[in-house]
């Protein structure tokens, strides 16, 4: 108690150095509050792991069979592994890995890499290049969903357009992640064969892939070594369009050559015709964007939206681009939610005040302590990486009642010492001295509840982490304001308070009057009262044990 008097004293007899540090602290909540990242929910990284394989041509089957099962005896060997599932489709084989909570997700990576490497082996030969791995978080949902569509270009020519232009400068954007393009159609030649005609020639279909592998190269040629000079070959021997296709010859019959234009018809199309994205009635492409891990989603968005003007600038006239979906909007709705209701409770809670305490300068000092704890978590927050979410802000309106509490504790001990006679400043110390150790029990007793909050493993852990860690400094704060600021203000406004003669009960006096009624009533029937307590001991462990649970509301 003699030291919590101590540092009130000095801060006390020592006002503007008092109230210096506390704008400093201010200043600190105010620098950090537009600098903390927004986001619907605290930040809690599944270690997960997304493996691609690609075989055009390869049936489901041949591709879960083939591919997608060596994979799998690899993948179990590694540690960690919590659950691992794959889904196979025409050419394609998607894997996905998580992993416990405690796993690394760069160490998890490299494994990853070393089992793909290992059953590189058993995958066909025919791959065109080995399977890929990219780090995902699948609590995370896009933050933006365009729309690009065009009347007048083909959807070949549009999705290269997006692919080789849009999505390549969106991606440079800062806060940007990975970018995923839906219903994308890579230009490709299409080569349509005639089945009868082959087998009127005694040709296959693997005799036409093979004719056309080995004619459509993009080789190194070699160089010609003269006298005096080298001159590099640099012909290049793939073919583009369908009539160079055309005139392939694929075998030769009775001596004369078999074209491939008179097995098959060769036409422009896509990769995958199977494939295609809508906009309400029109189809196109969409281009799905992820932010990156701790990006502010907001900021995010907003320099997407500013950069589009001009990236559509670039594109054809016949090429609109619109916002399909903006994650933002529910954001900063939520969060306005929350805003306004914190702003509510802090003005319930200085009403309630004014209307208790019924002297201008205590409402205003204890407002005044409530002002600066809250502020200044917001400095706390930004140095331990969290993030403004519904969570931290949930905690910040949950601790405004406790913060309250501390400095009522102090005003009102000064104000029992002023009503004694005692003058401002001695009123002040000795209001502050006594109560001090009372108010860091009573902080560190609700600290305590949320204890076991920053404990919790698993994924809840990790939403409540900042939950519990933001009530907790706001409190902390809370204190230290507390025994400090409050009674220095106390010292330097809060005057004894005069008595008059009422003709009529006040209404705290009315309210003492009926609270007194009520003990007595309470007090003449024990029996009743301790009844009634383990009737709602028993209702409400009834309604624990019968209420629906789920992980959010």
């Amino acid at each position: 108690m003699k030291g919590h008097g101590s540092v009130s004293a000095w801060c006390i007899d020592h006002p503007v150095a008092t109230i210096l540090l506390t704008f400093a602290l201010v200043l600190l909540g105010v620098i950090a509050f537009p600098r903390l990242p927004i986001a619907p929910l605290p930040e809690a990284e599944f270690p997960t792991i997304q493996v691609a394989a690609q075989l055009p041509g390869a049936s489901p089957e041949t591709m879960a069979s083939s591919v997608a099962t060596p994979l799998e005896v690899q993948f179990s060997a590694i540690p960690g592994v919590t659950q691992m599932t794959s889904s196979s489709a025409l050419g394609s084989t998607n894997l996905t890995l998580q992993f416990t909570l405690d796993k690394s997700i760069d160490t998890a990576a490299q494994e990853v890499q070393a089992a793909i490497n290992t059953a590189a082996g058993k995958l066909p030969k025919d791959m065109p290049n080995l399977p890929t791995w990219r780090k995902v978080n699948p609590a995370d949902s896009p933050v933006l969903i365009l729309s690009i569509n065009s009347t007048l270009m083909p959807g070949t020519e549009l999705s290269d357009l997006v692919e080789t232009l849009l999505s390549r400068q969106i991606s440079q954007i800062d806060g940007v992640g990975q970018i995923n393009i839906t219903g994308q159609q890579r230009p490709a030649i299409r080569v349509q064969v005639s089945a009868d005609k082959l087998a009127a020639i005694g040709l296959t279909l693997a005799d036409i892939r093979l004719a056309i592998q080995q004619t459509s190269l993009n080789l190194a040629k070699g160089a010609l070594y003269g006298e005096s000079s080298i001159s590099t070959l640099s012909t290049n021997d793939q073919l583009f369009h369908p009539e160079e296709y055309n005139q392939l010859i694929v075998s030769y019959k009775d001596g004369a050559p078999v074209h491939l234009k008179d097995v098959a018809k060769v036409v422009n199309g896509s990769e995958n015709a199977y494939v295609q994205a809508w906009a309400g009635d029109q189809p196109g492409v969409n281009l799905v964007i992820s932010r990156q891990p701790g990006a502010n989603i907001v900021e995010t968005v907003d320099r997407i939206q500013a950069a589009l003007p001009g990236l559509e600038a670039m594109l054809p006239a016949s090429v609109q681009v619109k916002v399909l979906v903006d994650r933002t909007q529910t954001i900063r709705a939520s969060l306005h939610e929350v805003e306004i209701t914190l702003l509510i409770a802090i003005m319930l809670v200085v009403a309630v005040m004014a209307l208790f305490l019924r002297q201008w300068s205590a409402t205003l000092i204890v407002s005044a302590v409530l002002g600066v704890s809250l502020v200044a978590s917001f400095a706390l927050m930004y140095i331990m990486g969290f993030s403004l979410n519904n969570l931290t802000l949930v905690a910040i309106v949950v601790a405004v009642g406790f913060v309250v509490d501390d400095a009522i504790v102090v005003v009102e001990n000064i104000h029992r010492h002023l009503e004694a006679g005692d003058g401002m400043r001695e009123a002040a110390i000795k209001g502050a001295g006594e109560i001090g150790f009372t108010v860091v029990s009573i902080s560190f007793s609700l600290v305590a509840a949320f204890i076991p909050l920053l404990f919790m493993g698993g994924v809840v852990g990790r939403l409540f982490k900042e939950f519990a860690l933001t009530a907790t400094s706001t409190i902390m704060i809370s204190v230290v304001v507390s025994l400090t600021l409050a009674p220095t203000l106390a010292a330097l406004f809060m005057r004894a308070p005069v008595h008059h003669a009422h003709s009529k009960p006040t209404f705290g006096e009315r309210l003492l009057t009926g609270y007194e009624k009520l003990l007595r009533r309470a007090l003449a029937h024990q029996k009743l009262m301790i009844g009634v307590f383990f009737l709602s001991l028993g209702l409400a462990v009834a309604g624990y044990i019968f209420i629906p649970k789920g992980f959010f509301p």
